[in-house]
């Protein structure tokens, strides 16, 4: 079954939540990377739950109307009319009022999500609302999904996706810095609005996939694993996507598969799943590479303390010194030095006095804030550098 979901070999609705997953995960992913970029993550937790009234209103309105309740493109429209008024009140809040951003945030959705519970219960007990299935907005409901349903989302995310494209260089800029986004000309708070429409666009979008409350996962996972692999926000943007489509396609092949699982929150562990991948095994940022980096920076200061030990006739106790230097081949089994062990040791006593004498010289300053016990002379001097400290090193000795 995995093996026919994963190639749309499941029939026309499952083929359909599969496309319409992906492209929500990729528009969700890159929108997400300059919330994060910008410091605003927790911005899309407000707009997503302030979208709740918005859904409840849109149904009491169609069914007022004698309409059908259950209008994905009018609920669509009413969700993203409250969310566009959360996202104003949060504003409003933060630059009229001593509220911080994150208690504004809060404010705004507490109390919209409340009045959305509160609303949502009244539906439950009208007679046309007890099959309405708004709940499946709260954690996503693909179920049933028809063609028109999934060419909303699908043509959402591609829009969202379009608007990106066009205006990614002055949101990039504005997110890494802001102060020099508004000396090149560029309106910072109308960028800012420009990431809040987009947020709120993949918001809106995302509700009938994973919800309103899992929403928030798919704009921040994927661009905080991204961040593992990479240092540049452009490759950091792309990435993002690429992963926030992986993990909605193969979150939306799993639940097609095991049709009791709920779509919405596999993706989300689907995109937690590479974030903890990610997390244990990027080449730079990741805890393996931490880990083998430390090793490697204890092995190189039991290796150069061995050698000090070796010049300077000590006994060395310590076991894996020891065996750092046999393996080296700096001394035999039983602990006397080789020859290449006596020159490495004579050079690392040498150098030592080198950086003594090059952090007692002012002029060197620079040069000697750059020591830190391990790090090789040759690198930092020139070879005639090296030569004058040498010629202050025998005089001192013969001083002696």
């Amino acid at each position: 079954m995995l093996f026919d979901a994963l190639f749309l070999q499941l029939g026309y609705n499952a083929t359909l939540v599969a496309v319409g997953a992906t492209l929500l995960g990729a528009a969700s992913g890159i929108t997400g990377t300059f919330l994060f970029l910008r410091k605003r993550a927790l911005v899309s937790d407000a707009v997503s739950h302030a979208t709740l009234p918005g859904i409840c209103v849109a149904f009491l309105i169609l069914v007022g109307l004698g309409g059908e309740g259950r209008n994905l493109a009018a609920l669509l429209v009413g969700s993203a009319v409250s969310a566009g008024i959360g996202l104003w009140c949060m504003n409003w809040l933060t630059r009229n009022t001593r509220l911080a951003e994150d208690a504004a945030i809060g404010a705004v959705l507490s109390v919209f999500f409340g009045f959305g519970v509160v609303l949502l219960t009244v539906i439950q007990t009208l007679g046309s609302g007890r099959q309405a299935g708004l709940e499946g907005f709260l954690l996503g409901s693909t179920a049933g999904m028809l063609y028109s349903d999934a060419l909303v989302i699908a043509g959402g995310g591609a829009a969202v996706l379009v608007m990106i494209l066009l205006a990614r260089r002055p949101m990039t800029l504005v997110a890494f810095d802001p102060e020099y986004a508004a000396a090149r000309g560029l309106s910072v708070s109308r960028i800012d609005m420009l990431m809040m429409a987009l947020v709120m666009a993949v918001t809106v979008v995302g509700l009938k996939v994973v919800g309103l409350i899992l929403i928030v996962a798919l704009l921040i996972i994927p661009p905080v694993t991204a961040r593992f692999w990479t240092e540049r926000a452009d490759q950091v943007v792309i990435l993002s996507g690429i992963l926030g489509a992986v993990a909605a396609y193969l979150g939306a092949a799993l639940s097609a598969s095991a049709p009791n699982l709920p779509t919405g929150p596999i993706i989300v562990l689907m995109s937690f799943a590479l974030f903890a991948l990610s997390l244990l095994v990027a080449p730079n940022r990741g805890v393996l590479a931490a880990v083998l980096r430390h090793r490697r920076f204890q092995r190189r200061v039991h290796l150069r303390q061995g050698l000090l030990a070796l010049a300077q006739a000590q006994t060395i106790y310590e076991p894996l010194t020891l065996r750092l230097l046999a393996r080296a081949g700096l001394v035999r089994a039983d602990g006397v030095a080789t020859r290449a062990g006596r020159a490495r040791a004579a050079k690392a006593l040498r150098d030592e006095r080198r950086w003594e004498i090059l952090r007692r010289d002012q002029a060197q300053e620079a040069a000697a804030a750059l020591y830190d016990g391990l790090r090789e002379i040759e690198t930092v001097l020139t070879p005639d550098q090296i030569a004058e400290i040498d010629g202050k090193i025998v005089p001192a000795r013969e001083a002696h």
